[in-house]
């Protein structure tokens, strides 16, 4: 390796998250441009950076198959008519609108994807808005961040969960027993955040309910069959680690996805051509790229170097290290996106527990199935909660934060940097302070397996 490497590659990578941050151009142009430039420079070959990428082929599955499996039921018109239903059952007090956002998105993004979930629902709220005469800006904004919060209820509710719980070989089960309590807390920090950040729509009583639309169902008999596919995915996400054939939540969701495309090519609600047309291509060769820029870190010695500073500044001191990872990662995430974020965190997690005497060097290998040492596991779930909930405190720090400000520029709002901050700061301080309590509590003080 020669010495201009390193500086190339961090240059590259810092530069990736500069373009990011600042959104001078799309995030997809950014990373993947990154990625590039590290082949094309040498830095590492077209075969090194496939195999990167393969490394973490889990995440892009889980993701490609629930794309697939939300867009096959779109013609449905199933999101319609539940958004419909939850301003109805308001019966005309802002407050039952607000909770009912809150009902509505948490567990709808405890199993999707949060940006896919505010893709297919935030457009719903502005005309709802306009019927029942409310600003429909804070109601995106309070979506968004529901989205973001209810992601720690399940392992496969964000990218940032997924990706630390399958590199400590953590099961749905397991993350259920032990991380969920941490998103029922996040939203019940919202739920209490609601009379007074949201106090005008808290206090407005709805006139003119009657005029509201009431979109219809289309396609019943696809939908009931589309829905015992659904609890099939979800039963599966939950027992599949357990049963004789293991069966991993990736491969849940793309065996989902395929039978959502047979659904939908045999009732002929849609193409398969459409549906796969509509799948977000460019976040997923986002999550291409990324892994591609942190095996150029790794490969150049910079993780290994980071490591080493974080080992110095820690110690063998899990209890602060894991509180200061967990404010460290909401800080730190809520300027910069928390998928590469987290990304690049992992191995240097690894590196350092490893350096340090706390794990063996065996979970730095590829594959490694075995167990994470219990002692160094609330480092890992300190980095869940910091990098899922300091998303929550600015436009850009998480991918759903962008969607949601896009939909409400199509409809002719612009919701500012400053704007978010209003909303997002005081919830996310909450809320990482009640994460730090409960990981305190649940992992450094009393923990339990």
């Amino acid at each position: 390796m020669q010495h201009w490497q390193p500086l190339v590659a961090g240059f590259i990578f810092l530069g990736m998250i500069a373009l990011i941050m600042t959104e001078l151009i799309n995030i997809t142009i950014a990373a993947f441009l990154g990625a590039i430039l590290l082949v094309f420079l040498n830095i590492m070959t077209l075969s090194e950076a496939i195999s990167y990428i393969g490394r973490s082929h889990g995440t892009l599955a889980l993701f490609f198959g629930v794309m697939v499996l939300v867009r096959a039921f779109e013609p449905t018109k199933i999101f319609d008519y539940i958004a419909t239903q939850m301003v109805i059952l308001a019966r005309g007090q802002g407050k039952r609108l607000l909770l009912g956002i809150v009902a509505l998105t948490t567990p709808i993004c405890a199993v999707l994807p949060n940006a896919t979930t505010v893709m297919l629902l935030a457009p719903l709220l502005p005309p709802m808005a306009a019927e029942v005469g409310v600003d429909f800006v804070p109601l995106i904004i309070l979506m968004v961040i529901v989205s973001n919060s209810a992601g720690l209820l399940t392992l496969v509710g964000d990218p940032a969960t997924y990706i630390v719980g399958d590199a400590i070989n953590l099961s749905f089960t397991d993350y259920l027993l032990r991380m969920s309590v941490a998103g029922v807390l996040a939203i019940a920090v919202i739920v209490l955040c609601l009379p007074v950040l949201f106090r005008r729509i808290w206090r407005k009583e709805l006139k003119n309910l009657d005029q509201l639309p009431y979109p219809q169902i289309n396609h019943p008999r696809t939908l009931a069959v589309g829905s015992v596919i659904i609890l099939f995915v979800l039963v599966f996400f939950i027992i599949g680690d357990g049963t004789v054939i293991k069966v991993s939540p990736p491969a849940v969701a793309l065996m989902g996805a395929a039978l959502a495309l047979l659904l939908a090519h045999q009732s002929k609600i849609d193409t398969v051509t459409n549906i796969l047309r509509d799948v977000d291509w460019g976040t997923l060769i986002f999550f291409m790229s990324v892994f591609v820029l942190i095996g150029g870190l790794e490969k150049t010695g910079i993780i290994d170097q980071l490591s080493q500073v974080l080992a110095f500044v820690i110690g063998k001191n899990i209890f602060f290290g894991s509180l200061l990872l967990l404010f460290m990662m909401g800080i730190v995430s809520s300027v910069i996106p928390n998928i590469p974020l987290v990304v690049a965190m992992v191995p240097l997690l690894k590196k350092y527990v490893v350096q340090v005497g706390l794990a063996g060097s065996e979970i730095l290998h590829l594959g490694y199935g075995g167990d994470v040492p219990s002692t160094v596991l609330p480092l890992f779930y300190a980095m869940m909660l910091g990098a899922t909930l300091g998303g929550n405190a600015t436009l850009v720090g998480a991918s759903a934060n962008i969607v949601g400000a896009g939909v409400a520029e199509l409809h002719g709002r612009r919701i500012s940097f400053k704007t978010f901050l209003r909303y997002g700061v005081p919830i996310t301080a909450l809320q990482l302070g009640v994460s730090a309590l409960f990981l305190t509590v649940r992992f450094l003080i009393w923990p339990r397996s």
